[in-house]
């Protein structure tokens, strides 16, 4: 599955960087492409292993909010 967080609080390389590791370390994550100027976080993930709830709070455990997704 692929799905777009919209994410507030990214503000550079090192934002998008500090998300996608924290992504990536997760059994089922496939992708992660992290956007600072956008403010969105794609991930491609299998939803087997993985929920968007779970990618959500990932995201918010690094300091950083999810606005929608």
């Amino acid at each position: 599955m692929k799905k777009t967080f919209k994410v507030s609080g990214m503000m550079c390389a090192h934002c998008e960087q500090r998300v996608s590791n924290a992504l990536t370390q997760m059994d089922g994550m496939k992708q992660v492409q992290a956007d600072a100027k956008a403010g969105t976080v794609v991930c491609e993930f299998d939803e087997a292993k993985i929920t968007a709830d779970q990618i959500r709070t990932a995201i918010e455990e690094v300091g950083y909010d999810v606005v929608e997704g």
